[in-house]
């Protein structure tokens, strides 16, 4: 998949999950917890889109940028790596921390550790967005190369 492809699926990945996230943190305003399948399918669906997001970047997004040997997006790409490894393990293990019944017998301190852990989720977003992002496309745009008609989709006729 081209570049430019793989970036906007990415961009609207990160359009899906602040909207899980914000989903939930709706929830978490709420005084009591709403009903246990409620915000489990809001947490799974969040979980879920995360997981395969965070792979796509870690498999497919960030060896291609450093392949690319440009020094200031191996440079970035790099310290993007880097945090990632923190926020995946900070978000399963508020993910596993937080049960059915534990949400239940601790709504106070799982509203407030969603909110810290949801913060670093959207900083993180907000990062990838302005910082990464456009530093990828850039590249991208000035090395991609020209279409070529006879490779690139045409059909020839016998």
């Amino acid at each position: 998949m081209a570049l430019s492809r793989e970036m906007q699926r990415l961009r609207a990945e990160h359009a899906a999950l602040v909207t899980l996230s914000r989903i939930i943190l709706d929830m978490t305003d709420a005084p009591r917890p709403p009903p246990p399948a409620e915000l489990a399918s809001a947490r799974s669906q969040l979980r879920d889109a995360l997981i395969r997001h965070l792979k796509c970047e870690d498999w497919i997004l960030y060896p291609r940028l450093v392949a690319t040997g440009d020094a200031e997006l191996v440079r970035v790409t790099r310290d993007f790596e880097l945090e990632m490894g923190d926020l995946s393990a900070d978000f399963v293990a508020y993910d596993d921390k937080w049960t059915s019944q534990r949400v239940e017998a601790d709504w106070q301190g799982f509203r407030s550790e969603t909110k810290a852990v949801f913060t670093m989720l959207a900083t993180r977003v907000e990062r990838e967005e302005r910082e990464l992002y456009p530093l990828a496309e850039t590249l991208y745009a000035s090395t991609a190369p020209l279409a070529n008609p006879l490779t690139d989709g045409a059909t020839t006729s016998s």
